[in-house]
């Protein structure tokens, strides 16, 4: 172990979401095992937010690191145009035999940014496509307010303008924000769709849970609701499940809960179980026959270098096989109840009765509030605040803005979960 971990890191790395001015020295980690990271020092610390919402399974799974080693052994990577290999294949087929709706077709990438570039290019490029006179040239995207999609320029696009898209404004291209519907504007958010005429090419969305933006819920109905209209406007519906995929909604996908299917799906994040990067597109058969054609400019121009890597898919394959064991959504059910406990007694708490928290609420894995606060903004300095305390009481939470969250792996333990209960309330304390 390098003795000056910390200096060193200081002097030549550029952290991400980190102000270089008021940075304060990041907390080294040496290893990893189920819920607990553990610091330069020894200290047990419990991930109670999956590292980035990746490790769905913990830290050092055994079952997923000999999965990858017998992969490197094997194969390491190869190019993709033009190639292919086992891993890729069967994952493939597994994705298929599990996604929501019609899906037909999986293009890899390598992460949750470039997994929505491709699924916008690929319903663009299909309205394109399809020019042939009888189809209305599409080319409007339509997003939610408080969305985030990634922070490569067309995710960034797609995404609530704000601070992390501030300095980038004059180079996002135009799209429709929409509000997340309600049963008060249901009716007004249909008719701004409406509005737009037949030029939107697609509406993407990231079903029940919008995370970054702050852990908003929207009831399944009416997200229900607005998918159908955009389906009877033959609007192409795009599902960013790189989030809320792989159980963390308590179903296997977050749009098994809505009777209106997607026509693209997103993943990465927990699909390998957060050990590599990759990242999914899947689309139905409808949009992949558009680009079967002997014009060569209807080719879908996109690839990365590590496209369906190996080791990425065979991680992603043990990553599976973990989570489609009944005991994983044991598991998952446990959480949740553990969650929806944990809510009531907020809800009860001197902190809830005066306000000093709001808007408690849990969908699968995921429980959220908001703390008090003059501004609800990402740079809300008492989430920051907040962290700290968590961090020095060995539990690790990383609040958006002024919205704490619990998003942890499901190999929690009831005993460790109730510590990071306990640890909120007695932070909510101290603020």
């Amino acid at each position: 172990m390098m003795a000056n971990l910390i200096q060193k890191d200081r002097e030549i790395i550029w952290h991400p979401y980190t102000q270089q001015a008021e940075m304060v020295d990041p907390l080294g980690i040496v290893s990893g095992k189920g819920t607990i990271l553990i610091d330069t020092n020894g200290k047990k610390i419990i991930d109670a937010i999956s590292s980035w919402w990746v490790t769905i399974h913990g830290h050092g799974h055994p079952y997923i690191a000999e999965k990858i080693y017998e992969q490197a052994l094997q194969l390491e990577q190869v190019i993709f145009a033009g190639f292919t290999h086992e891993p890729a294949v069967r994952l493939a087929d597994r994705l298929l035999e599990v996604l929501p709706g019609k899906m037909s077709k999986i293009f890899y990438s390598d992460n949750g940014s470039t997994a929505v570039e491709v699924a916008l290019k690929m319903a663009i490029q299909y309205w394109r496509n399809l020019g042939d006179g009888k189809n209305p040239r599409r080319s409007k995207i339509i997003a939610l307010k408080n969305s985030y999609h990634g922070d490569t320029f067309g995710a960034m696009s797609v995404s609530e303008r704000g601070v992390f898209t501030l300095a980038f404004q004059d180079y996002l291209f135009d799209v429709e924000f929409i509000d997340a519907p309600t049963k008060e504007n249901i009716d007004s958010v249909c008719d701004r769709i409406e509005q737009t005429g037949e030029v939107t090419a697609c509406f993407i969305y990231e079903p029940l849970v919008q995370g970054a933006g702050g852990m908003i819920m929207t009831e399944q109905r009416l997200l229900n609701q607005l998918l159908e209209y955009c389906k009877s406007k033959r609007i192409l519906c795009i599902a960013d499940e790189v989030m809320t995929g792989f159980g963390r909604t308590g179903r296997l996908f977050a749009s098994e809960y809505l009777s209106v299917q997607p026509d693209i799906i997103c993943l990465s994040k927990g699909l390998t179980g957060g050990t590599m990067a990759m990242g999914v597109t899947a689309c139905t058969a409808e949009i992949h026959s558009a680009y079967i054609s002997a014009d060569k400019t209807k080719t879908l121009f996109h690839g990365h270098s590590f496209t369906a890597n190996p080791i990425a898919c065979a991680s992603a394959l043990a990553s599976m096989d973990l989570i489609m064991k009944a005991e994983t959504f044991d598991a998952i059910r446990r959480i949740n109840y553990q969650h929806l406990q944990f809510e009531k007694q907020l809800k009860k708490s001197v902190f809830f009765t005066e306000k000093k928290i709001q808007n408690v609420r849990v969908q699968g894995t995921i429980l959220a509030f908001e703390l008090e606060s003059s501004s609800g903004n990402y740079l809300n300095t008492i989430g920051k605040k907040f962290a700290k305390l968590s961090l020095e009481r060995n539990v690790l939470l990383r609040p958006l803005g002024n919205t704490v969250y619990i998003l942890p792996p499901y190999c929690i333990t009831e005993e460790e979960s109730q510590k990071v209960y306990t640890t909120i309330i007695k932070v909510l304390g101290l603020l």
